[in-house]
């Protein structure tokens, strides 16, 4: 399915190391973030108190938000769990403060807004277990990447699964380092939001590098040099990306404007995600490619020498 076709190639390649430079300068400002800044790490990775609360009707979760900031806690996560009715608070630790008396002024403070509220469960989620998640977190973005690397490996050649690797990478970390620089909660939905990208980016990926194996292969195009190639498989999957992109795109931001705040630093990743998910497939790992020699030999068959034997006829 296409909206429309380009009918010249768009030189790519010819300003690869113009973006390759904003890559570079962008990639370092992250990692350099990340060194300086860290990560604002959630309760999930950090430790504290999740409590589940139940009101008569429906919650009013900004009062709730509020409720907490008077006690000291502006960046308590607030969100429905299962019902309108039905709320679940994650505080962060607290030195001298029990989860027991942390809960208890909780509830006095939303007691002052609404007396029937009541407690369904508190739970006191350890360090450990937050240091936990973040090691099989990590492990999960190691596998997912030696996985791809492999898949791309065995499906085309070892030059598109290292610069699919470096494309997913430079994803991964452009991300991780956005939220550094701006201090914004990284909890398990947003390292799920960058698992998912690795598997869009990669996808992505794919397919210019299939219609780069398409190109190599077709007969009518062996006098295209390399770049041409690659320039060639780019522009004519441009309509479908645009397609493609753009439809993911504005459900994503439907989740970022109505989803609340339950899914909006999940749905900022996302978004984050597919912008630099599909500069990087066209604009760095493909570069990269290039830059490996790839070459029309290593994803097509070179024809067999045709020779004429004794009597002229071509055998």
């Amino acid at each position: 399915m296409e909206w429309f076709r380009i009918s010249r190639d768009i030189p790519f390649m010819r300003h690869a190391r113009i973006f390759n430079i904003i890559s570079i300068i962008t990639f370092a400002v992250a990692v350099g973030s990340l060194s300086i800044r860290g990560l604002n790490l959630g309760v999930d990775f950090t430790g504290g108190t999740v409590m589940e609360v139940a009101y008569a009707d429906a919650a009013d979760l900004g009062k709730i938000r509020e409720s907490a900031a008077r006690l000291g806690f502006s960046d308590a996560s607030v969100q429905n769990f299962g019902t309108s009715r039905d709320v679940l608070i994650r505080l962060p630790v607290k030195p001298g403060v029990t989860s027991a008396q942390l809960s208890e002024r909780v509830m006095d403070e939303l007691r002052k807004d609404d007396p029937k509220v009541e407690m369904r469960r508190v739970e006191f989620v350890g360090p450990q277990v937050g240091k936990e998640l973040f090691e099989n977190g990590a492990l999960a973005l190691l596998f997912v990447s030696i996985g791809i690397v492999l898949y791309l490996w065995l499906r085309f050649e070892w030059k598109f699964g290292v610069a699919a690797i470096v494309a997913n990478l430079h994803d991964v970390i452009i991300i991780v380092g956005i939220f550094s620089l701006f201090q914004w909660e990284f909890s398990l939905p947003v390292l799920a939001a960058v698992l998912a990208i690795l598997g869009y980016s990669v996808n992505e990926s794919v397919v210019v590098f299939d219609r780069v194996r398409e190109t190599f292969r077709n007969r009518r195009m062996r006098s295209l040099a390399v770049p041409q190639v690659i320039d060639h498989a780019i522009t004519r999957t441009m309509s479908r990306t645009i397609i493609t992109h753009g439809s993911t795109q504005i459900m994503v931001c439907s989740m970022l404007v109505f989803g609340g705040e339950a899914l909006f630093y999940f749905a900022l990743a996302l978004t984050i995600g597919i912008l630099f998910g599909i500069y990087s497939s066209v604009l760095v790992a493909s570069p990269i490619v290039m830059y490996l020699g790839v070459s029309r030999e290593d994803l097509a068959k070179p024809e067999p020498v045709r020779k004429a034997d004794e009597t002229g006829a071509v055998v």
